[in-house]
């Protein structure tokens, strides 16, 4: 689905969930939830053809929904080139959900219900950690 450019960043999300095909489409929209309540200057928009979260229009958390049986919530610094080169990790994620690509770009990867679920507390923490350490 193509976001229409007229439509506001909620407005794309909710017409793209409402013709959502996938398996895992009541988890997804239970982490949306989750990661909206986060924090109220957190946004919503369409990008890489999936549900994204913007802080301060910046895209923080974006939905990859290729996977089978699974889904991943991608967490970068956004699209601009930001001036820093990170010589560790942007944090230390306690929570251990975190799986780091580069450090600062890092994945977590949800199954089913009962893992959203499992994983609800950890992922409030990670997305206003992630906001926070990546705001500049």
């Amino acid at each position: 689905m193509k976001a229409n450019k007229d439509e506001s960043g909620h407005e794309q999300v909710i017409e793209f969930l409402n013709s959502l095909d996938h398996p895992q489409k009541n988890e997804i929209e239970e982490v949306r939830k989750i990661i909206l309540n986060v924090n109220e200057n957190i946004t919503e928009h369409i990008k890489w053809n999936a549900p994204s979260f913007c802080y301060h229009n910046e895209d923080r958390v974006t939905f990859n929904l290729q996977g089978k049986g699974f889904f991943r919530l991608i967490f970068h610094t956004g699209a601009k080139v930001i001036e820093r080169v990170e010589q560790s990790r942007l944090f230390e994620d306690t929570t251990g959900l975190l799986e780091w690509v580069t450090n600062d770009r890092a994945i977590v990867k949800l199954k089913d219900m009962s893992d959203v679920e499992s994983k609800r507390a950890d992922l409030v923490e990670i997305v206003g950690r992630w906001i926070e350490v990546t705001t500049v």
